[in-house]
């Protein structure tokens, strides 16, 4: 993959923004009651972090396969209302940017595949922090939170409305995009 320096700091900016604002929100619910602050964004920052930069990195693998431009640009505006919804009102809300895709002409197919690639990212995650939540303690926690979180951005993301992906996935194939929803609500469930 090809990155620009520019892109590697977004995607730094987009991460902490966002595993802050989750990590403000949750700090006193659940499991997250007795951990201090630090602990809860370290947390943070590896489920939310890694669910969010895995699948943006994850379309731009998959389009610059088909020999796309494909970049990471973060949405500013986004993130500020990110960052002041989590500490004045305990809502999260990322939407942190996106990765841009440029090319002459990509089928039907290569674009569902791209726009596929991130959700799926999500869902072997998903199944990843699912084994890490049979351990014990503060491992148990991190399982459970990454777990969650990547479920809900998987099926977040196929919704089939828009820029999410799972326009472009149902467009290509209502199977695949059909097979990717359940997967997600799988998780879920668990």
């Amino acid at each position: 993959m090809r990155f620009s320096g520019e892109e590697w700091k977004e995607l730094g900016i987009s991460a902490l923004v966002i595993g802050f604002s989750f990590a403000w929100v949750m700090r006193g619910m659940g499991p997250f009651y007795r951990l201090g602050f630090p602990l809860v964004l370290g947390m943070m920052l590896v489920a939310v972090g890694s669910a969010f930069i895995l699948h943006e990195l994850a379309h731009k693998f998959v389009a610059q396969g088909y020999g796309c431009w494909a970049e990471y640009r973060m949405w500013e505006t986004g993130l500020i209302v990110a960052f002041f919804l989590a500490v004045a009102l305990g809502m999260v809300f990322a939407a942190p940017g996106a990765v841009y895709i440029s090319n002459g002409y990509l089928s039907r197919r290569d674009n569902g595949l791209i726009s596929a690639a991130g959700p799926l990212t999500n869902i072997a995650l998903a199944a990843l922090f699912l084994g890490l939540g049979t351990l014990d303690g503060i491992y148990a926690i991190l399982g459970a939170v990454g777990l969650k979180v990547n479920a809900w951005l998987a099926l977040f993301n196929m919704i089939p409305f828009g820029p999410l992906d799972g326009s472009k996935v149902l467009g290509w194939s209502p199977v695949a995009w059909a097979a990717m929803v359940l997967a997600a609500l799988a998780f879920l469930a668990l």
